[in-house]
């Protein structure tokens, strides 16, 4: 039974605008082990477009004209879609062991300081926070043995110009949300509210010991700057991990559902009537299922239907898709 005399709260504050860094050191705080303890760490990017695990690049964002004008490409952890991060945007990260994981009590921080600013915001669709039914914050998740990772966006004054041309937003998530453009469907809140991405912090960390009830002790971020942090930064940032097998992708099937949209490159032996490689590209937020579903049907027989959990809807209906 977890009591909140004993739950630790720590705070971290971002000073890098490096998304290697940043999400170097936001995989590293979910890799490490604290019980009763949940952390958040808000951190900013500059002029970077961040993609789900199992997207590919080069259909969600413009990869010429971002990295041309000297912005950056990442790749993160959890699932989910492609978004824009610049200095007027402020991501959120809580890490929690899973026992203290709770996404409603995670999200009431972020709705609670925003009512501080006298908005009222709502928790909607898959992953999304929005104000007057205009989204501001998306939001994904990843997990370990022991922890849990939510984080997300909070547009405050993010360049909308830059969002809507770095952005590939396909016709069918437009049409789903009945609006024309990336820029009908989101807000930023400085349109709304005395708000920016500085005068906000105070609040986020106002909410967070209201909502758990306790103090938070503030963590200094460069002490988290490890070698080991460093390492991983130059990882994540490599052409190999952004790019890898999505440079010779060829969409040959592609799906929408509830749970997100898919793209299938197959290579398959007609010979031998097998799958000889297959690669998924899915904004899906459950990126570990999307990688099973590849290993379940990476030399598949044509001719035999996988097993496979029927469970997992996920799973599932990738499969139908083939057989």
């Amino acid at each position: 039974m977890n009591s909140n005399s004993i739950l630790k709260l720590q705070i971290i504050l971002g000073n890098q605008y490096n998304p290697y860094i940043n999400l170097a050191i936001e995989s590293q705080l979910l890799d490490e082990v604290h019980e009763n303890c949940i952390r958040l760490f808000l951190w900013k990017n500059k002029q970077t477009v961040v993609i789900g695990a199992n997207q590919n690049p080069y259909s969600e964002c413009d990869v010429d004209s971002l990295i041309k004008e000297g912005g950056h490409l990442s790749r993160r952890r959890t699932g989910g879609g492609a978004v824009y991060h610049d200095l007027g945007n402020l991501n959120f990260s809580f890490v929690a062991d899973k026992k203290n994981y709770n996404v409603k009590r995670q999200m009431q921080v972020i709705q609670k300081a925003l009512m501080s600013f006298g908005l009222e915001t709502e928790v909607s669709g898959r992953n999304d926070i929005t104000y007057q039914g205009r989204k501001f914050s998306g939001n994904a998740f990843a997990f370990t043995k022991h922890q849990g990772l939510h984080h997300g966006t909070i547009l405050i004054k993010t360049d909308s110009e830059k969002l809507q041309r770095y952005l590939k937003v396909k016709p069918a998530k437009l049409h789903k949300h009945g609006v024309k453009s990336v820029a009908s469907r989101v807000i930023n809140l400085s349109e709304v509210a005395d708000i920016n991405s500085e005068n906000i912090i105070p609040h986020l960390i106002t909410a967070f010991e209201e909502v758990y009830q306790n103090k938070a002790e503030m963590i200094d971020f460069n002490s988290l700057c490890t070698e080991k942090a460093l390492l991983l930064s130059k990882k994540i940032s490599s052409d190999d991990y952004l790019y890898g097998k999505w440079k010779f992708f060829n969409a040959k099937k592609t799906a929408n559902f509830e749970w997100g949209n898919i793209e299938l490159d197959i290579n398959i032996d007609e010979e031998k009537r097998i799958i000889r490689d297959i690669s998924i590209a899915s904004d899906s937020l459950d990126p570990e299922s999307i990688e099973t579903a590849a290993n379940i049907l990476k030399g598949a027989s044509l001719d035999i239907i996988p097993q496979y959990d029927s469970n997992n809807i996920i799973i599932k209906n990738i499969v139908e898709i083939i057989f």
